[in-house]
């Protein structure tokens, strides 16, 4: 198909968690030097296909992942955990061996939570429900907002941070949840604290029950970061929840600098 060198395509994927969609569509429509499309589930599903993935493949540079498929929430109860497909598998597969550079944002970070190949992907799991991860068994996971925060850039020479400053406010939720962190390039750290007692426990909320004695570990303060995934350069920022995040300038040029960045590391881009 005939393209635009100059501009680089992101498919965006959504859906599965609350979302402002025109919040977030005006964010994706006014990224510089991109061309976005928002494709939300079930709709989304059709890229995970045999036929589906070469097409994603071909029409895309970069795979925006803002979706939580793998769940089923059920109010007031405890959430379904559903298995992808074995053709959503090796569509997964096939995108990390061709080399799509892939943007994982906030709940992203919770999606196919029975299938370890995803936090694997992005370097960490969010966890709705109690669960076993690389052999260790993990709590629910905890989660806060609003959370006023201060962010520092940790790594001001990668091109991901170019043009932000050290330090910038932003309020936004908070996850505490495992991450590999000695296996990832951390971009940018959080003030915010890490402990439990500065959370809530995500499997209490979605049941509306009393969290109990439950307790969580201390976790990273790294909130955005990189790395590979076979043949995929990965980035994940945990921040943005909602249209605070979206409209913030920073946050916009967070955004652009990793579309940018990443479609620049495929396999055959132009430099």
């Amino acid at each position: 198909m005939g393209r635009d060198n100059d501009i680089v395509n992101v498919t965006w994927l959504a859906g599965g968690h609350p979302f402002d969609r025109e919040a977030l569509v005006e964010m994706i429509d006014t990224v510089p030097g991109t061309s976005g499309r928002l494709v939300e589930w079930p709709q989304a599903g059709d890229f995970f296909t045999e036929t589906g993935v070469e097409r994603l493949l071909d029409e895309c540079d970069v795979l925006a992942l803002y979706d939580l498929p793998g769940i089923t929430f059920r109010r007031g109860d405890t959430p379904i955990l559903n298995e992808p497909p074995e053709e959503t598998k090796a569509a997964w597969l096939r995108i990390v061996e061709a080399g799509l550079p892939i943007l994982g944002m906030h709940h992203a970070i919770a999606s196919w939570p029975t299938w370890e190949f995803f936090a694997e992907l992005l370097k960490g799991r969010f966890h709705y429900v109690p669960a076993s991860l690389r052999g260790v068994d993990w709590p629910d996971s905890g989660w806060a907002n609003p959370v006023a925060q201060v962010f520092r850039v940790a790594e001001p020479g990668h091109p991901v941070c170019d043009g932000l400053p050290s330090e910038f406010p932003l309020t936004d939720e908070t996850y505490q949840c495992p991450i590999f962190d000695d296996e990832i390039t951390t971009l940018i750290v959080t003030d915010a604290p890490r402990d439990a007692g500065h959370h809530a426990s995500a499997y209490a909320t979605i049941r509306r029950v009393d969290q109990g004695e439950w307790s969580h570990p201390d976790t990273s303060n790294a909130v955005a970061w990189t790395h590979s995934c076979a043949n995929s350069t990965v980035v994940y920022l945990q921040p943005g929840d909602g249209p605070e995040a979206y409209r913030h300038p920073v946050y916009r040029r967070l955004i652009s600098n990793s579309i940018h960045w990443l479609a620049s590391t495929r396999k055959g881009a132009t430099q």
